[in-house]
């Protein structure tokens, strides 16, 4: 049996969750969720509290016990409080904004970058050079995150790029000088 996948998953007062045969929905003031879940598990809701069980113990099974349990965990998290990245523009003449539904990005290229921001994620720009990007599905979130930062990944010589907020880059030296 999994170890992540016996713990219970604790739903809090304001989500609602219903169980079809083969669909879970997750229901919060944030936003609505569904997952297929495979035949091989059943969702059980106990006492406000969601129970993943196995039906067949393979090893296939088990760890896909341990994703589904996490994977529901992720949605009823992000119904009822949102997840949230912070991406930070660094480098000399970086800049971002949304206008409408497009975040424009000034990257140093001879044109700004317009991305399209999907609808179920809100991005907030704050100071020019820090983005706020917030989802109640997890998934969706990185890859936004993924795809904004693949416009100017940080390079290890001058530290310049599109930062995770806290993301630590590794410095070269650089060329050395004649002796």
């Amino acid at each position: 049996m999994s170890r992540i996948g016996k713990l219970p998953i604790k739903i809090p007062a304001n989500v609602n969750v219903t169980n079809d045969d083969s669909t879970l929905v997750v229901k919060g003031q944030f936003g609505t969720l569904e997952q297929p879940i495979p035949k091989i598990l059943g969702v059980e809701q106990i006492d406000g509290n969601l129970i993943v069980s196995l039906k067949d113990e393979t090893r296939t099974n088990r760890s896909l016990h341990g994703l589904y349990r996490t994977l529901i965990n992720n949605m009823v998290i992000g119904v009822s409080e949102q997840f949230s990245l912070t991406l930070i523009l660094q480098g000399v003449g970086y800049r971002a904004n949304v206008q409408g539904t497009t975040l424009v990005l000034n990257l140093g290229f001879s044109h700004p970058v317009n991305i399209n921001v999907p609808e179920t994620i809100l991005v907030e720009v704050v100071q020019n050079t820090t983005i706020n990007i917030k989802a109640c599905d997890k998934e969706q979130l990185g890859l936004f995150a993924a795809e904004i930062r693949s416009w100017r990944p940080p390079e290890p010589y001058k530290g310049k790029g599109i930062l995770y907020s806290g993301e630590q880059i590794l410095r070269k030296a650089g060329k050395s000088g004649k002796k």
